[in-house]
């Protein structure tokens, strides 16, 4: 009687499993930053992504490392301590995470110059612009 319990469990398990999975797919994955700009530092930050973060981001684009990328303005933000700026990377699927870092350090190093300046540049020199709020990682999920 036991044995047929157990089988009739992972019968109605697989069952909800399939059903659950006839209402959706699942899509790429976003990495997403919330960041919170310092005082009087949000044009400098945006222009700090513009002129830094955004030639690694389309390089890492071309080569395939990420599918797209997004900066999002807060335009509901309530008070000061909520985040105003989003970066948002979309990625294939979870596998294309793995190793990512080294491969954008390289990048990041070759068009800035050296893996010094890339460190200061997304390390140091953001970290006096703002400050991160949370970051998120998500999935899409296609509605069937």
């Amino acid at each position: 009687m036991r044995k047929f319990s157990v089988a009739w469990l992972i019968l109605v398990t697989c069952l909800f499993q399939a059903m659950a999975q006839e209402q959706y797919e699942e899509g790429p994955v976003w990495d997403v930053t919330f960041v919170r700009t310092k005082p009087n530092q949000r044009e400098n930050y945006l222009a700090s992504l513009r002129a830094d973060s955004k030639p690694v981001l389309d390089e890492e684009k071309r080569q395939g490392l990420i599918l797209d990328y997004k900066i999002i303005n807060n335009l509901t933000q309530h008070d000061a301590q909520e985040w105003d700026i989003a970066v948002a990377i979309q990625y294939k699927n979870f596998a294309s995470m793995d190793g990512f870092e080294a491969k954008e350090l390289a990048i990041a190093s070759k068009l800035l110059g050296s893996k010094q300046a890339a460190d200061q540049t997304f390390g140091e020199k953001h970290s006096e612009m703002r400050e991160i709020v949370s970051t998120k990682l998500m999935q899409e999920l296609i509605l069937r």
